[in-house]
């Protein structure tokens, strides 16, 4: 895969009747940053607005992951740590039902699937079955949700992978060569006319890949 790319990617949500998000995978000294932010209007036409970020390591380990959502209750967040597969929330209080958990997935977004995407590092045919921290959104409920990966030969120039976790089913992804997210088969698809070429997403960050 390229290196990870300053340039924002947006997608449109298609769950639900109306929803924005943008999202940026950063690389930083010590691993990668994703920030992202969306906005979503329910069926019931309430709405709400989430912002997050995720340190996550060389590895693709995530480190640590803050969520602040904004709807009609008013502002609400969660932060969370990890080291080793050890959690911890915001006052340092461990979280046993985590334990083993390597990945965050925050629920109202595709650019969290880029992390196991990435750390796993699959090749065509192979599958993982992991365990991660799931958030949902808005409630910011935690718990730990078992999901399998299993990458598929490439299609038009992108990666393919099925996503299946037992709350939600399966889904079929499409992949760029940064390793996020095209089109997410009933939740999400990529604006802008779909992914950027290798050249493109290798300029920015060519030497934090080669470390």
């Amino acid at each position: 895969m390229s290196s990870p790319t300053e340039h924002p990617a947006a997608w449109a949500r298609t769950d639900v009747p109306e929803g924005l998000g943008l999202g940026a995978l950063l690389p930083a000294p010590d691993g990668y940053r994703l920030e992202a932010g969306e906005t979503v209007v329910n069926d019931d036409g309430a709405g709400y607005f989430v912002r997050f970020g995720v340190r996550a390591d060389l590895a693709w380990t995530t480190r640590e992951v803050k969520v602040e959502v904004i709807s009609a209750r008013g502002p609400s967040s969660v932060l969370l740590t990890a080291q080793g597969g050890h959690w911890a929330d915001a006052e340092g209080r461990p979280l046993p039902e985590l334990v083993g958990c390597l990945d965050a997935d925050v629920a109202a977004t595709p650019l969290t699937n880029t992390l196991p995407i990435r750390r796993l590092g699959l090749r065509p045919g192979e599958y993982r079955d992991i365990a991660v921290a799931w958030i949902d959104v808005p409630s910011l409920r935690v718990r730990r949700v078992r999901q399998r990966y299993t990458r598929h030969p490439a299609e038009d120039g992108l990666e393919v992978y099925t996503y299946r976790d037992p709350l939600h089913g399966e889904y079929r992804l499409t992949v760029d060569g940064a390793g996020l997210v095209v089109d997410y088969e009933r939740f999400a698809r990529r604006l802008h006319g779909g992914p950027k070429t290798d050249e493109q997403v290798a300029d920015v960050t060519s030497g934090v890949a080669d470390r």
